[in-house]
Order: structure tokens, then C-alpha cells, then sequence
């Protein structure tokens, strides 16, 4: 069995970094709306919390997904 290249294995790994950034933004989102369901007059405060996490989970997936291009170069 041919092991696979290295650029092959960069695209499975920013995939799986692709879908596991969605994952984590979408269960934020989730629980962010449904916060704001429960106690509507914290909202604002809610959504600024929602960004700012989904800025952080954004942040770490691009730095795999650099992290995953740069290995194609090696």
C-alpha cells in the first residue's frame, strides 16, 4: 500500500479543520440563541460573547488550516 503524500494528507487535515470550525460555531450559535430566547434583555450582551468566541474558534481553525498549507511546502 502507497503511503499517502503530503499534500493529500494538508487537504484531509484542513477539511476536518473546516468542519470541526463549523461544529464548534454552530453549537455557539446555538446556545447563544437559545439564551437569548430565555432572557431576551440579555441579548446584546450574548451576542457580543457569541462573536468574540466564534472569532477565537475562527482564529485557531485558520491557524491549522495555515499550519496544514505549510506542510505541503516541506
Amino acid at each position: 500500500m502507497e503511503t499517502l503524500s503530503a499534500a493529500v494528507l494538508s487537504a484531509i487535515g484542513a477539511g476536518l479543520v473546516t468542519i470541526g470550525a463549523a461544529i464548534g460555531i454552530s453549537k455557539i450559535a446555538a446556545a447563544a440563541l437559545e439564551s437569548s430566547a430565555r432572557q431576551p434583555e440579555l441579548q446584546a450582551k450574548l451576542q457580543t460573547m457569541m462573536i468574540i468566541a466564534a472569532a477565537l474558534v475562527e482564529g485557531v481553525a485558520l491557524f491549522c488550516a495555515v499550519v496544514c498549507i505549510i506542510a505541503v511546502g516541506k
